[in-house]
């Protein structure tokens, strides 16, 4: 089923908004923290998983950079002493990434303003009623594309 002129619409402001607010993260979280925004969601995907650790596969998976550049990103996380490599005893092959206290305290003292750079260039714009809306209408969405 091909999409209507409101489904491509919509796929076009969606495009167009996640870049331009992006952007805007980007740019504010650089400037405060000197933390480039791809950092930024490597470490909350550790801070928030089990024991701070992820295998490099799930993390992958999980981060919202490709799965190409985040063994890239670890290994800069991991020189700037914020998350180590371990390998997996289990499989050889496999490594972990896993948050240094370092890491965790680097994520802590960005998260208010990148928390605040999503209210200024995102949802303060929306009405409560359009942020439910959006939130399950893209919920459902990804749903569709995790099973």
């Amino acid at each position: 089923m091909e999409p209507d002129d409101a489904g491509v619409a919509a796929w076009a402001a969606l495009l167009r908004t996640h870049a331009a607010v992006l952007r805007e993260l980007e740019r504010d979280l650089e400037r405060a923290q000197g933390m480039p925004l791809t950092w930024y969601d490597v470490l909350l995907e550790l801070n928030s998983a089990p024991e701070r650790r992820l295998r490099m596969q799930e993390l992958g998976e999980r981060a919202v950079v490709s799965r190409s550049r985040v063994s890239r990103i670890v290994d800069e996380l991991a020189r700037a002493g914020l998350v180590v490599r371990e390998q997996d005893p289990a499989d050889r092959r496999g490594s972990w990434a896993v948050l240094t206290p370092a890491g965790r305290e680097r994520l802590r003292a960005a998260a208010p303003g990148y928390l605040d750079g999503i209210a200024r260039h995102f949802a303060d714009h929306l009405t409560p009623e359009e942020r439910d809306t959006i939130a399950a209408a893209l919920q459902r969405v990804l749903a569709a594309h995790t099973r």
